[in-house]
């Protein structure tokens, strides 16, 4: 994309802005000199009307007035700018292009009137009157349809075709007069961290905050070299030309809840066990404390805090803006299958009840589908929105919104309360974009609200360091203890299918399962072990329905419901169902659990599979292993302390 870039001379000295309409600028700085404002008897000069638009921010952003600049000419300003861009412009050249800055050109003369660009023709007929209003009331509507979000130019045209039709064709005037009013922020959609400390810096994109080292030839602003993303490509390229668009942060502090106490009738109402509402109580009084300004807490980690300080906004103080300590993070350790989601609803329930919005988001997108129906059931009088990719919702608004991480991206400043499902699961676990986006799209002073069977280390440190509120709910809704894994030795999956036999312990275990009526979940490493082991088994159990499924079976929704409905006993799986799947009367198996791709974490969550029914609260698990690892031993050690924790408090049948 394509700016102006003029300089004004006002009353507190010289200031510089680029423009997506010089006649909405003009029109603008006349309204506020009638009005007498502080821009009044200003001077304007054009610097050019069709700058890249990274070199137009690197201009504004770096500007300083100074008193000699009363005196320049316009050559003195076309210095100026080469001065600036020097590097680019050599950059350019390297590139074989040899590119030409415009000529500066005055806007104004000394008796007031205008020599430059008028309002697009538009504003010349009678008094302009009937235009001026017809544009606020596109910048209105604009700024209302862009609160809270973070668009590039393709999405908010989309965005537009669907909801704001009328504005499609001017919608560059309405977003140049909300951005005069401060309702609406401007960026580019990549940028590197202020202050420019070196004289070439890596390129963040500044919606995911992802490095980006990635150079095209572009059409759009003319450069032989424009960089951009390639870790959000799948929601459009953002480019360092791109311009990125984003609503203004909400008005006033977040909302809190009554100060130090719990509304008995938000707890009551939702039926919860002892140990469910012990944590929703804590969760409650951490959304009344003061999300900001605490004296003690820990600070985002290191990498977080840089992002952050590269998508600030320029002018905004270092200080200012979004106020990282622990409390603003809750983590609500639960054990699988103790109810996260019915946790959640008087969280929800609180902050919607007192007029303020929520996001529940989850790194998969079946997850998200299945979580609606609950939400819609437990909240049916509050306008929901459902965004995944390829939702036909993705425009749509709503006090509570359910989506998938990745849609994250797309906002900015939108959330009183954001709580993260499964935040150890791929793919929000090791992702720096989708904490960066998380982080973006939660109001300066709201708070988060992470829910995890297994948290990462770093936050179960944090925790037992009581540098991170938290709650741990260590039984499930039934009351009884979770099923502590036995351990079987025997031969990996790889050599067992060589020998085209499986260990006869193993069979026996496997017999008894089925034969007491169990759903037997049998876990694996590789995908490509499946379809001989199910081969395998089936030899072993003609009796019983085997079948195997995995990220890559197109038909895996329609195996999982028929495991579900015992139409299917026995089913090979890779950990693509280690979470998010409840089977009554289940038992589980894990091969080759000594495998490095089974740690701690995913032997829990594939554990947790067993034992979910309350009319088959015990299950059985099996790790099935050649050796004895680190990793075994600590997702036994961690269900025994659950356990324990569970009897220590009393809440065990």
């Amino acid at each position: 994309m394509k700016v102006a870039v003029y300089v004004l001379r006002g009353c507190k000295g010289w200031e510089m802005h680029l423009s997506l309409d010089l006649g909405v600028d003009r029109m603008w700085r006349e309204a506020r000199q009638r009005e007498g404002g502080s821009d009044e008897g200003a001077k304007m000069i054009l610097l050019g009307t069709a700058y890249p638009l990274p070199w137009a921010f690197k201009l504004c952003e770096g500007f300083r007035s100074l008193p000699v600049m009363d005196s320049w000419s316009l050559r003195g300003w076309e210095r100026y700018a080469a001065a600036r861009l020097q590097e680019e412009l050599a950059a350019e050249r390297s590139s074989g292009c040899e590119p030409v800055l415009e000529r500066a050109s005055l806007l104004e003369r000394a008796d007031g009137r205008n020599d430059g660009p008028g309002f697009d023709g538009k504003g010349e007929s009678g008094n302009g009157e009937p235009v001026r209003e017809e544009l606020q009331r596109g910048a209105d509507e604009l700024a209302g349809l862009l609160a809270g979000r973070k668009l590039l130019v393709p999405e908010l045209e989309a965005l537009l075709a669907e909801a704001a039709p009328a504005l499609s064709a001017s919608w560059r005037a309405a977003a140049q007069l909300a951005h005069l009013q401060g309702r609406l922020g401007f960026a580019a959609g990549l940028s590197a961290p202020r202050p420019r400390s070196a004289r070439r810096q890596e390129l963040r994109c500044l919606r995911c905050g992802s490095a980006a080292s990635a150079r095209t030839a572009c059409a759009s602003c003319g450069l032989a070299g424009c960089a951009y993303c390639e870790a959000c490509l799948a929601l459009g390229r953002s480019r360092a030309c791109s311009l990125l668009l984003h609503g203004a942060a909400a008005a006033g502090p977040a909302l809190r809840s009554q100060a130090g106490g719990v509304p008995a009738p938000t707890i009551e109402r939702w039926g919860l066990s002892p140990a469910q509402r012990a944590a929703a109580e804590a969760a409650l009084r951490f959304l009344a404390a003061p999300a900001a300004g605490a004296a003690t807490g820990s600070a985002a980690p290191a990498w977080l805090q840089r992002l952050h300080r590269i998508g600030r906004p320029p002018g905004e103080a270092a200080g200012s803006g979004h106020c990282h300590h622990a409390n603003r993070r809750f983590l609500l350790w639960a054990v699988t299958g103790a109810g996260k989601t019915e946790m959640i609803f008087p969280l929800l329930d609180d902050v919607i009840r007192r007029g303020g919005s929520a996001l529940v988001a989850s790194p998969r997108r079946d997850v998200v589908l299945e979580l609606a129906p609950r939400l819609s059931k437990a909240f049916p009088e509050v306008d929901m929105a459902l965004l995944y990719g390829g939702s036909p919702e993705r425009w749509k608004k709503g006090r509570l919104t359910l989506a998938t991480t990745h849609q994250l991206l797309r906002f900015h400043q939108a959330f009183d309360l954001v709580i993260i499902d499964e935040l150890d699961a791929f793919p929000y676990h090791n992702d720096p974009m989708l904490a960066y986006a998380a982080e973006r799209a939660c109001l300066p002073e709201g708070k988060f609200i992470y829910l995890s069977a297994t948290p990462p280390p770093a936050l179960q440190r944090e925790a037992r360091e009581g540098k991170l509120a938290h709650a741990r709910v260590p039984v499930r809704f039934h009351r009884h203890p979770l099923p502590v894994p036995l351990r079987l030795a025997g031969a990996s999956v790889s050599r067992c299918l060589q020998q085209r036999r499986l260990p006869s312990s193993l069979l026996s275990r496997l017999h008894e399962s089925l034969d007491r009526g169990a759903q037997v979940f049998l876990f694996v490493t590789r995908i490509s072990q499946i379809d001989p082991l199910v081969k395998l088994l089936t030899g072993c159990f003609p009796q019983f329905r085997v079948a195997g499924t995995s990220s890559q079976d197109p038909d895996r929704s329609a195996k999982v419901s028929s495991f579900r409905n015992t139409e299917i006993r026995l089913l090979v799986t890779t950990t693509i169902l280690e979470r998010g799947v409840t089977v009554p009367r289940s038992d589980v198996y894990i091969m080759d659990a000594n495998d490095s791709l089974f740690d701690e974490a995913s032997l829990v969550q594939m554990a947790g599979r067993a034992g979910r029914s309350k009319d088959d609260p015990k299950g059985r698990v099996v790790f099935v292993s050649p050796e004895w690892t680190k990793g075994q031993k600590q997702a036994i050690a961690h269900i025994r302390t659950m356990n324990r924790l569970a009897s220590k408090l009393g809440y065990l049948r």
